[in-house]
């Protein structure tokens, strides 16, 4: 169905969104990622961790296990409000969250930078409330800072990819940044549905959207 026909998605409130639960979708201890044999919680001695949203997740996730320098990945539900919440629940937009990208990378072989660029290039960040024909509030774009040098690093290269947008033609761009607070932990990575891990491992034909523009930002 084109995403024409469908309502203009909204944020919900925090006051409407889902109740969630107290326990974690995920199974505990996390279960053995497909591709790196670690946990799916695990953060490897030595790597950093940084959070991307930018479209179905399981395409990106993908994407970033096959980047050089990154140690560990795993998708959940981020910048909303409910907390646990189910796939379904997402789907129905009662959330707030965006489906995400945990990825563990090793500082040495691959810079955060880096990874955003990557991020920008590999998503359309103009789209807003969908990609492609994935519409809805979870399929926004944003990034989310784990760190004072990481929030930099995203402050400023968002304008400098908002500059190539507008040359090649595109609106204006829409990436949301959340900077983590280092105190509360908040907003929250809740883990996705064990199915969901390292999906295209499981279902090697499965669904993989990749919506890359072309635009690059030298």
């Amino acid at each position: 169905m084109s995403f024409f026909l469908h309502p203009t998605p909204e944020m919900v409130s925090p006051e409407r969104a889902l109740r969630g639960r107290s326990t974690p979708v995920l199974p505990h201890p996390a279960p053995a990622n497909l591709v790196f044999g670690l946990p799916d919680d695990a953060t490897p001695v030595g790597s950093e961790v940084a959070y991307f949203a930018l479209g179905c997740f399981w395409g990106e996730e993908k994407m970033f296990w096959n980047t050089e320098g990154v140690t560990n990945t795993a998708v959940g539900y981020q910048g909303g409000f409910t907390p646990n919440p189910t796939y379904e629940e997402v789907c129905t937009g009662r959330t707030g969250h965006a489906e995400t990208v945990r990825v563990c990378f090793d500082p040495e072989r691959v810079t955060y930078e880096a990874l955003v660029r990557q991020f920008f290039e590999a998503h359309d960040p103009t789209q807003g409330y969908r990609q492609g024909n994935d519409v809805g509030t979870q399929y926004r774009s944003a990034l989310f800072p784990t760190s004072a040098d990481q929030a930099e690093v995203a402050r400023r290269l968002l304008p400098a990819y908002a500059d190539a947008y507008a040359k090649a033609g595109y609106g204006a761009i829409t990436t949301e940044i959340t900077p983590l607070d280092p105190t509360s932990g908040e907003p929250a990575f809740w883990y996705a549905e064990d199915y969901h891990q390292q999906y295209l491992v499981r279902n090697p034909g499965g669904y993989c959207p990749i919506h890359s523009t072309g635009v690059r930002c030298d």
